[in-house]
């Protein structure tokens, strides 16, 4: 069957493949353009060259709902007389290889009946060149059994971050035209019933590309290995090269860390062993040879290098050189920068941002190393901090078109223990999106790890962090319908006492304080609000009536239920549902119904000093990624920033820089030393406070076209200076202070009506000049 890209062709294996095809051109060529397909992962060539700077393409996806092409520009890539295609297609999700790490469920989870399936039965590809002649005529050249194939130089690649190539069976020259293909089999068309099912949609999102290098510093060795520390944690295409005998092996073992012998640690704090491995197997005796990754990518900071002699050979040397890593992602386009002359700040600044690009490979992954899902959560939580530091527009409406493609049918199904059906339920947002191995079982004692409203919760809260910071109503015009289907479906779920309890309420708490009742049905409430608004923007007044009413319902539920008076403090407060014999507060459970309007205006007040307790009595951050950012920007608004200055700067944890006195570059999973993963960003909302806090750069419109500028000069910092390019223009903030004065300057373009509001600066008590540029 024809695609917009030809025939889906194939080598008929499960094993990355070269496809190539040979073809002349005799006229001059005005434009010409390929769209290409390779599943799970490929790379482009004409004529010896690698097409672009893309890697990883196409973006990972659902494949049996959704698949990506990639269009590229080739006009220049094209000669007269003869030229050749060329493609190098290996696995990534498409067909799961599990040779070395592989995610498998942990042992206090029960076996799961709903494993990884393949999306087909072998690799492959489909692709299209339309050329355009001078003189206006046209030429397609489509996949078909025409094309050549051969068994790859690449023998192995898992998308966990092994990858095994054999050098032996590298093709020198093999998409250069004159090639002798005469060995190579030709390409078997897919057949129709063995088709990938997704529908093709052009990639859209930012490529996956290379953004820093960074080269391997050789450590002491431990034992036999060489050690070498890339001085950053990242996911990488590691390169180097080798001269040894034909049939030497390179093996490199990556980790997030070194263990107290000096050779990498790949445990994942008890977890499990992450023995990723990559192998390099020598093709040609006495002369040097380059290997890049090609189909996967590593996580970590530091390698572990072995050398295996090939059998039979004399005494010989393997040598290594440039050994480097290429750090990899698809954030990659910077829209803000923050510096002071506070280190702490900006070292703490630079590992959150490392831990976004790291995570960020066409989908959100919450680490590189164990899982690489595409948890949702943090595309609503970590929203405001990562669109003030990247442009986030393209990549969210990606992560929300994945949202739209997995949500639930009544129809769907997966099973259970017994091997019976199991509706997940209409409308449903699993947890994760793409999800290629669906544990959808809640599992005892913890709740859902597939049903969770604040994941779920991104098709709808997401949606309006891009309206606010890019002010496209297209947005909400795309997931208005998906939210609603959401909210129907949050609602069955809801309990006789008005709560929404079956998720992982405030994960990652480091005192295990969930408080689901109170964090989940402020989601719910949020949620409803959040779509009342939408209704209003797009006209649909019925809609907005009802979802009004709904709020309306559960914040008089909630208030009835869970605002009580202290007994001994005497303020108002809400009490956590599931401690029912105490009045027990946690820092997330009065900063969510602050911050989403749940709590009474004439109790407000009193509420906030009770937030300031939970703040006080713990001297830190007590939270999970869940209730975090709330915590942090309700402290924000009611003029605790010197408590967040004071908690994020603590030596001891909970404290982003007690990471960094650990020596991490990126952050950690949980609030300790040595945490499972060492590059989780689902806890780096504190950017959002250097640009809305520090900075005080804040929306009061979507889009930016209405800011509000309200800087802060925390204790121990005299100057910052903090750019942010918004989708109205670019605006800038600089603040110094020097002897009895502080100079606050702004630059904002004459089409962003500012104001601003010299309040938190006074604090200094001392004069302020005020310049606008």
């Amino acid at each position: 069957m024809s695609t917009s890209l030809g025939k889906w062709i194939t080598n008929g294996t499960a094993f990355p493949f070269y496809a190539r095809k040979e073809f002349r051109i005799t006229k001059e060529v005005r434009k010409a353009e390929a769209k290409v397909c390779g599943l799970g992962q490929f790379i482009f060539y004409i004529n010896g060259r690698k097409v672009g700077d893309h890697e990883l393409d196409p973006g990972w996806t659902d494949y049996s709902r959704l698949i990506q092409y990639v269009a590229f520009d080739v006009t220049g890539d094209l000669c007269q007389g003869k030229n050749v295609l060329g493609a190098e297609v290996g696995n990534g999700w498409f067909i799961k290889t599990d040779e070395h790490y592989t995610f498998s469920f942990p042992a206090f989870m029960p076996p799961n009946p709903n494993p990884y399936k393949p999306y087909g039965k072998a690799l492959v590809l489909a692709m299209s060149l339309k050329i355009t002649y001078a003189d206006g005529t046209e030429e397609t050249i489509e996949g078909d059994d025409s094309f050549k194939v051969k068994a790859d130089s690449t023998v192995m690649s898992n998308v966990y971050g092994s990858e095994t190539e054999d050098g032996r069976l590298r093709q020198d020259g093999w998409c250069l035209p004159g090639f002798d293909a005469s060995d190579w089999e030709q390409a078997s068309v897919v057949k129709k019933e063995d088709e990938p099912k997704g529908r093709l949609m052009e990639q859209f999102q930012p490529a996956v590309k290379v953004i820093r290098t960074y080269e391997g510093k050789e450590l002491s060795p431990a034992g036999n290995r060489k050690i070498y520390d890339f001085g950053q944690n990242m996911s990488g295409m590691l390169e180097f090269e080798v001269k040894g005998k034909a049939g030497d092996k390179v093996l490199v073992y990556p980790a997030e860390k070194l263990g107290e012998d000096g050779d990498v640690d790949q445990v994942a704090k008890g977890w499990v062993t992450v023995d990723s491995c990559i192998t390099y197997i020598v093709g040609q005796s006495d002369e040097w040879e380059k290997f890049r990754m090609k189909f996967t990518y590593f996580a970590g900071r530091y390698i572990s290098v072995e050398t295996e002699k090939a059998d039979g050979t004399e005494e010989h040397q393997i040598l290594l050189r440039g050994v480097k890593a290429d750090a990899i992602s698809s954030a990659w386009k910077t829209d803000g920068s923050f510096r002071s002359d506070d280190e702490r700040y900006n070292k703490i600044y630079d590992m959150v941002e490392k831990s976004v690009e790291a995570n960020m490979v066409s989908v959100h992954t919450d680490c590189p190393t164990i899982e690489r899902f595409a948890w949702q959560e943090p595309n609503h939580l970590m929203a405001p901090s990562i669109f003030y530091m990247k442009d986030g527009r393209k990549l969210w409406e990606k992560f929300l078109l994945d949202m739209r493609t997995a949500q639930h049918t009544a129809e769907d199904y997966f099973f259970d223990f017994e091997g019976n059906r199991f509706y997940p339920g209409d409308g449903l947002m699993p947890s994760q999106c793409p999800c290629y191995i669906p544990n959808v079982l809640p599992v005892p004692g913890m709740g859902s790890f597939y049903d969770i409203i604040p994941w779920g919760s991104t098709c709808i809260l997401g949606t309006y962090w891009h309206y606010l910071f890019y002010g496209d109503r297209k947005i909400i015009e795309d997931n208005y319908e998906a939210g609603m289907r959401y909210l129907n479906h949050l609602k069955t779920k809801v309990t006789e006492d008005g709560f929404i309890c079956h998720g992982l309420g405030d994960w990652g708490n480091p005192k295990n304080e969930l408080a689901r009742e109170n964090v989940e049905t402020a989601f719910l409430y949020a949620d409803t609000k959040t779509l009342a608004l939408f209704a209003e923007i797009l006209g649909r007044e019925k809609d907005q009536r009802e979802l009004e009413a709904y709020a309306k319902q559960v914040k008089e539920n909630y208030n009835e239920k869970l605002l009580v008076q202290h007994p001994e403090e005497g303020f108002w407060c809400y009490r956590c549902w599931d401690h029912p014999d105490e009045i027990f507060m946690t820092q997330a459970s009065e900063a969510l119904p602050l911050y989403w309007g749940l709590a009474p205006e004439d109790k407000a007040e009193d509420i906030v000093k009770a937030f300031r307790h939970t703040l006080e009595q713990e001297g830190a951050f007590v939270s999970g990624e869940v209730g975090l950012p709330y915590i942090i920007q309700t402290a924000r608004e009611n003029g605790m920033n010197d408590l967040i200055a004071e908690f994020i700067t603590g030596e001891e944890h909970p404290s982003y820089y007690a990471f960094i006195l650990d020596g991490m570059t990126t952050l950690g999973e949980y609030w300790e030393k040595n945490p499972r993963s060492h590059c989780h960003d689902m806890m780096g909302h504190i950017v959002e406070w250097y640009y809305n806090g520090i900075a005080g750069i804040q929306p009061l419109k979507p889009g930016f076209g209405e800011i509000r500028i309200r800087p802060y000069l925390p204790e121990g910092m005299k100057e910052f200076t903090c750019t942010y390019q918004s989708a109205a223009g670019p605006i800038s903030v600089s603040v110094k202070e020097t002897g009895d004065k502080i100079t606050f300057e702004t630059k904002v373009p004459e089409n962003i009506q500012a104001e601003t509001d010299i309040s938190n600066l006074e604090q200094r008590g001392k004069q302020i000049e005020i310049i606008r540029r």
